[in-house]
């Protein structure tokens, strides 16, 4: 081990990185819009490859929408732990998480529609 601590912090980084995989794993188990979005995503991803369509703005948004899906599911946890009782500042805020991951998925769709379609309309 180098002496600035390189070993133990690549540990912290792993042991990081498995508490996270914990939280996709356990959105991908628990959350029907989660699954929904990762199969919409991989679907569009290999619907470029096949078209030979540009990735990056694809991939881009796939991220997105699964990572909005993520936070919307632990800010929906964290309000559900503070306020278990129906309060209206708890349906604003889960409501407006609600509406970052829509949002997020018009404009995957939109940039996918502009991304693929000319592809997918010469097929036609």
């Amino acid at each position: 081990m180098r002496s600035d601590g390189s070993a133990l912090n690549l540990r912290r980084w792993w042991r990081s990185a498995g508490f996270a995989w914990a939280g996709v794993r356990h959105c991908y188990r628990s959350q029907a819009n989660f699954r929904i979005e990762a199969w919409a995503g991989a679907l569009a991803l290999a619907l470029a490859v096949v078209l030979r369509a540009p990735l990056p703005p694809i991939l881009l948004c796939c991220t997105l929408v699964l990572s909005l899906e993520l936070v919307n599911t632990a800010l929906e946890a964290v309000v559900d732990l503070a306020s278990p009782e129906v309060h209206p500042l708890a349906k604003i805020a889960k409501d407006a998480a609600a509406a970052a991951v829509l949002v997020a998925s018009g404009g995957a769709v939109l940039v996918g529609l502009v991304v693929l379609g000319p592809a997918l309309w010469r097929l036609l």
